[in-house]
């Protein structure tokens, strides 16, 4: 399997560098756990980079060190995400949306003072949210809560979006009509996006790249270029990269 999608990605330098040489818990008396150890990747312009593993493995870990909310750790990440002057769009496996605030009130909460006032009409009409612009998140399902989450992320122009566990808890529909959005979003603006999942097949239909990762402590145990665009991976191509998959990385992949 090598590279490929829809669209040219790989472009010019990688847009981040990850290089976690260890992150180490250490909780009171308890024994130090430690959590990565060696691990490195890079996410290029326009490429959307699925980072796979078990439960446990480190893989929220690994998010909070990159977006700069776990300082704690031996390594470097380029750039520095507490120094960088446009932080990466972060959509967490929960909405988190203010319920007192509108939608509108909620996408704008989140980006930089000075730009809050900035239109968001081409935005809002793409992720189909213009209606609902004035309701309150209660009034909506989790699947257009998702997509607000998914906006208030856009809303800065990130060059990297960032997604862990976007899908979960949505049904089939739901789930394959964000994933839509999320790739149709990035081919349009030509951002990056690294996607955090332990769902195999939802990697496999979006991703340019997999990044599997070992369990704890977290290490890259393989790179793999997905080599069909993703308007051709039908069901079958599917599972016959998962199998592959699996009898490869049993460790990693389940069956």
């Amino acid at each position: 399997m090598s590279a490929g999608g829809d669209r040219v990605s790989g472009a010019g330098e990688p847009i981040l560098r990850v290089a976690i040489d260890r992150k180490v818990y250490r909780a009171g008396a308890s024994e130090p756990v430690e959590a990565v150890r060696g691990l490195a990747f890079t996410v290029e312009r326009g490429e959307i980079v699925c980072l796979i593993g078990p439960s446990g493995a480190g893989k929220s870990t690994t998010l909070r060190i990159l977006l700069g909310l776990d300082p704690d750790y031996e390594g470097r990440i380029e750039p520095d995400p507490r120094g960088a002057e446009t932080s990466p769009g972060m959509v967490f496996q929960e909405p988190r949306l203010l319920p007192w605030r509108t939608v509108e009130q909620n996408v704008r909460l989140a980006m930089p003072r000075g730009r809050r006032g900035r239109d968001l009409d081409g935005l809002f009409d793409h992720l189909g949210l213009a209606p609902w612009r004035g309701r309150y998140p209660g009034a909506l399902s989790l699947g257009m809560q998702r997509r607000v989450a998914l906006a208030r992320a856009l809303a800065d122009d990130p060059r990297l979006l960032v997604l862990d566990e976007p899908f979960v808890s949505l049904d089939d529909a739901a789930a394959a009509s964000l994933r839509g959005l999320v790739v149709d979003t990035v081919d349009r603006l030509g951002m990056s996006v690294l996607m955090v999942t332990h769902n195999v097949a939802e990697a496999i239909a979006v991703a340019d790249r997999l990044l599997l990762l070992s369990p704890r402590p977290a290490s890259l145990v393989a790179e793999v270029r997905l080599d069909r665009p993703r308007s051709a991976r039908d069901r079958a191509w599917a599972d016959a990269t998962r199998r592959d998959l699996a009898e490869r990385h049993p460790g990693v992949i389940a069956d």
